[in-house]
């Protein structure tokens, strides 16, 4: 999004997240390499990176995740402070749209790019969220829905459900997520090498380990595989988080020993052949509230269709959007170890139509999902709203 928008406008500022890695200031010159920023390289003008936190200790302090998000859009009000001249503004949470939709010199169109609602979301990680705070959370996110020019959504599913929330249609503007054939897949060319340590079959989960991801749903099921015996399953997170850690102790206790492989903090490169030589990926979503009243697009779907490798998901309004059941991947009733396990042997002991699943989905893939196709649309869209900027 960020290198869509900078492209068509000629350059911008991206206010950011950091990392003790990464430094709080960056301009990037016209043509230059992206590093840190990477994608960002493309743009005709200057890019100033704006990273908020990074090694700061006494942001490490902040007692919880809201702290840490209001001192953010503190933060941001004051960078709108020396942005005078912005002609498009566009944000991706209501802490970082508060400051922006209330700056009295703001100028030009306002995008609220909403590709998941705190509201909804943070019940994941605090259950005990007290109801009044999701109402305050709930209240800030229309707030900035309201006064937004636009809203920018990556799927029907999630625009279909903002209308329901109150949203007028006529804002939203959908933008699917796309993907690329990983370097070194069928799609690409390959064959990549076989990731080292591979076991000779394997199905594949590779994203967050979110509760509603169903990661614990697919242990359960791979569980009922344990006569597949040279079958394993391969895992690929962001990080070795808590709930990796309960993960972990579930699949030792429902799992064959030594057949759960973990993997964590991989880059694109170093994910990429374990996508490629993958016997099906499974993207087991949860029948919960951020799956049904939000939605989402998730990008290991795509991602695993525009490698060629065949994906076995939930049954969900989403992923009905992205999936034809029986002809370019499977979808099954979600929640249900069982019938998730009686999904995933049906392929796995049908070489042919998992084949021929693979070759659809990789054509799809390509078809509608491209990121060339994606990155095109926004940047007739962005270039066309400075015009209709208020």
């Amino acid at each position: 999004m960020a290198a869509a928008l900078f492209e068509a406008a000629g350059g911008g500022v991206l206010f950011t997240l950091g990392s003790e890695a990464l430094p709080l200031y960056q301009r990037l010159a016209a043509g230059s390499s992206g590093g840190a920023a990477e994608g960002l390289e493309r743009c005709s003008g200057a890019v100033e990176v704006l990273r908020f936190g990074g090694g700061d200790p006494g942001l490490r302090r902040l007692p919880n995740l809201l702290d840490r998000a209001l001192a953010f859009g503190a933060r941001l009000a004051q960078v709108m402070a020396s942005q005078p001249r912005l002609e498009i503004c566009q944000f991706r949470d209501p802490w970082s749209g508060l400051p922006i939709l209330t700056c009295p010199w703001r100028r030009g169109a306002a995008i609220y790019e909403i590709n998941g609602l705190p509201s909804i979301e943070l019940l994941d990680a605090y259950p005990r969220l007290p109801a009044s705070l999701r109402a305050r959370l709930r209240a800030a996110e229309e707030f900035c829905w309201s006064a937004a020019d636009w809203v920018l959504t990556p799927s029907r599913t999630m625009r279909d459900n903002l209308v329901a929330l109150g949203v007028p249609a006529a804002k939203i503007r959908v933008v699917a997520n796309g993907a690329e054939p990983p370097a070194g897949s069928a799609a690409a060319g390959g064959p990549a090498a076989r990731p080292g340590g591979a076991p000779r079959r394997y199905l594949l989960y590779f994203g967050a380990l979110q509760g509603w991801q169903g990661v614990d749903v697919l242990l359960r099921a791979f569980g009922l595989l344990r006569d597949f015996e040279e079958l394993g399953l391969v895992i690929c997170a962001a990080g070795r988080t808590r709930r990796a850690r309960a993960l972990e102790r579930l699949a030792e206790r429902v799992a064959p020993a030594g057949r759960v492989l973990w993997h964590f903090g991989l880059n694109d490169a170093e994910l990429a052949p374990w996508v490629a030589h993958a016997e099906l990926s499974v993207a087991p979503l949860t029948e919960c509230p951020r799956n049904l009243e939000q939605g989402c697009l998730p990008l290991k779907v795509l991602e695993s269709m525009a490698a060629g490798v065949p994906v076995v998901a939930s049954d969900l309004p989403s992923l009905r959007e992205v999936i034809d059941d029986g002809v370019d991947g499977r979808l099954v009733r979600p929640d249900r170890p069982s019938e998730l396990a009686r999904a995933l042997r049906v392929l796995l002991e049908s070489p042919r139509a998992r084949l021929e699943m693979a070759a659809r989905a990789r054509h799809k893939a390509a078809e509608r999902y491209g990121w060339a196709r994606s990155m095109d649309e926004l940047r007739s869209w962005y270039g066309a709203l400075p015009g209709r900027a208020r």
